[in-house]
């Protein structure tokens, strides 16, 4: 036993990392409870492994007695001097033992016992290695996929890369060589399970801490970042010092700092604005290259109306209402877009105007319209491409993205 003691060890030490006294202990008292429970049962039994060779050594602790009465815990003080001289009644001596005398039942249930042992050392060691990691990028290899997770090997562990944070368009075949955010490590029943993502807004922030220097040492700020993973991202940006371009150090000589990180994110369109305290600036900024004008602020309830021209209407909107959406998840904002008007009315009265527009499509109520309007989807010639994918990602029901679908396309139909 021995021999397989010593490979056990060495193994564990080698690859897995475990520290050869832990598993030493964990081995001895595993044996020592197995053998407990077998043909030693009653015994207080000594176990010790040599950490070099593996060598197994067993005693069994006896009290000294002037007559036994429980021959497993006692010896009689003349076989007692026999073992130890010194031996006195009321002292407890250790009594070597036979290892093969722990019982082939015992040596079973122990080597049970010590797999169990291994693998909570494993996952306490996990969790150890990759605790401090969280939010930090990480690069492992696609190894296979389970029940639609991608498995990645990270060299001391495998994590999951699941459906939800992946990228659409992104395909990853075994073998190749993968860059994610570590998100989170959650724990299972199986014991701790390391979270990757590539679609966390969270990856692109830690691309840009690495690759740009002045966000590492702070005199840049990322202040607000949106995203739609695999189409677009829009960054806004702050320095302290006014002689730092926060967007130029973003952007890097010949654009090589944005460029590194867009072939990370497989061709994923990246706007990078500088930020403004004040909204209407912000909002001036971040919807470039229209224009908005008429901005009306409903500061109470963080609403923005504005209008923008004809030319621009679609550039604001963007395609399936993207940069619209973009723009007010990185303001924090809600904004209400339409085409400009000669007269200027009011903003309420704009907004039911906009809400009237969708009047003709039968089936949908004034609520939906007004949440349509409100989402930037000013009338159903703005619902071109949106998919029902994108309603969920509103807030609709499956259902609802469905039959509102249907809806638009059966008004589309009629009006041609």
């Amino acid at each position: 036993m021995s021999q397989e003691i010593l490979s056990v060890l060495e193994y564990m030490e080698k690859e897995k990392g475990i520290a050869r006294a832990d598993m030493i202990s964990a081995i001895a008292n595993a044996i020592r409870g197995a053998a407990a429970r077998g043909v030693n049962s009653g015994q207080e039994l000594k176990i010790e492994i040599n950490p070099k060779n593996g060598a197994l050594k067993a005693w069994s602790l006896m009290e000294v007695v002037d007559s036994v009465s429980d021959p497993k815990r006692e010896i009689h003080i003349e076989k007692a001097r026999q073992l130890n001289p010194q031996a006195e009644i009321g002292v407890f001596i250790e009594k070597e033992i036979d290892p093969g005398e722990l019982g082939r039942i015992a040596a079973q249930a122990a080597r049970q016992t010590i797999m169990q042992r291994l693998r909570q050392f494993e996952k306490d060691r996990i969790y150890d290695d990759y605790k401090d990691q969280v939010g930090d990028i990480v690069t492992g290899t696609v190894r296979r996929r389970e029940r639609g997770d991608l498995v990645v090997d990270l060299g001391k562990a495998e994590a999951i890369l699941p459906p939800k944070e992946r990228v659409p368009g992104e395909d990853y075949s075994p073998g190749e060589r993968i860059r994610c955010l570590l998100l989170n490590i959650e724990p299972t029943n199986r014991g701790p399970e390391l979270i990757l993502s590539r679609a966390s807004v969270k990856f692109v922030r830690r691309l840009f801490e690495l690759e740009v220097t002045e966000i590492a040492d702070g005199t840049v700020r990322l202040e607000a970042i949106s995203r739609e993973p695999g189409y677009r991202t829009k960054i806004a940006v702050s320095s302290a010092d006014p002689k730092v371009d926060p967007v130029g150090a973003c952007v890097g000589a010949r654009g090589a700092r944005v460029k590194s990180i867009v072939r990370e994110l497989n061709g994923e369109k990246i706007d990078i604005v500088k930020y403004h305290a004040d909204p209407i600036e912000m909002l001036r900024e971040a919807i470039k290259p229209a224009v908005p004008m008429n901005i009306k602020v409903d500061a109470r309830n963080k609403r923005m109306y504005f209008e923008v021209s004809d030319v621009d209407l679609s550039v604001a909107i963007g395609r399936r209402g993207q940069n619209a959406r973009l723009t007010s998840k990185l303001m924090g904002w809600k904004l209400d877009i339409s085409k400009l008007q000669q007269k200027e009315i009011g903003f309420d009265a704009r907004l039911k105007e906009a809400i009237r527009g969708w009047e003709g499509v039968e089936g949908v109520s004034d609520e939906v319209a007004a949440y349509l309007v409100n989402q930037g989807l000013v009338s159903p010639e703005t619902f071109e491409g949106v998919e029902a994918k994108d309603l969920v990602a509103m807030g609709f029901d499956q259902g609802g993205a469905d039959q509102l679908i249907k809806l638009v396309a059966d008004h589309r139909n009629k009006v041609k």
